[in-house]
C-alpha cells in the first residue's frame, strides 16, 4: 500500500525531542514499505535541517548525517508533482489555506489514493475533509 509522510513526520525522525511512539512506528513502516513523496520533499526536509544547523539546534555534521539517513530510506518520488502544481495543487492550497508544500502532499494522496502521515493540524484537517486516510 502506498503512503506519504510529510516533512513534519520526517523531522520527528531527525530530532530526539520530537520522537513519539507513532513517529517511530512510521519510521519502521517506511523502512519496510517505503514511501511515495512529492518531488519537493528533499528540498523541504534539507531546508529544515539547514535552518536547524544555522540556529544551533544541530551541528552541520549532524544535519548532513540526518539528511543522509532520510535519503537512504526507500522512497519513490512522484513524477507529476511539478505538472499539477499550477492546477489541482494550487486549488487545494487556496481552498484549505495550506502552503503549496502541504497542498502537494494532499494532492498526491488524493490522486493516488494513498494514506497520509502528518503532524501538521491544518494539513490533517484538510486531508480529513478530502477523505484521505490519516496515519
Amino acid at each position: 500500500m502506498s503512503w506519504i509522510a510529510d516533512c513534519s513526520v520526517a523531522m520527528a525522525w531527525c530530532f530526539e525531542d520530537e520522537v513519539t511512539p507513532r513517529t517511530e512506528s512510521l519510521l519502521d513502516r517506511t523502512r519496510t514499505e517505503g514511501l511515495i513523496l512529492p518531488g519537493h520533499w528533499p528540498l523541504e526536509v534539507t531546508n529544515v535541517l539547514r535552518s536547524a544547523a544555522r540556529k544551533g539546534r544541530l551541528t552541520e555534521t549532524q544535519a548532513l548525517q540526518r539528511a543522509a539517513i532520510l535519503m537512504s530510506l526507500p522512497i519513490q518520488y512522484d513524477s507529476l508533482t511539478h505538472i499539477v502544481a499550477f492546477t489541482s495543487t494550487y486549488r487545494l492550497a487556496a481552498r484549505y489555506k495550506l502552503t503549496m508544500y502541504d497542498a502537494a502532499y494532499l494532492e498526491l494522496a488524493i490522486r493516488i489514493g494513498a494514506s497520509l502521515a502528518t503532524n501538521d493540524q491544518d494539513l490533517a484537517h484538510a486531508a480529513d475533509q478530502c477523505g484521505v486516510d490519516l496515519l
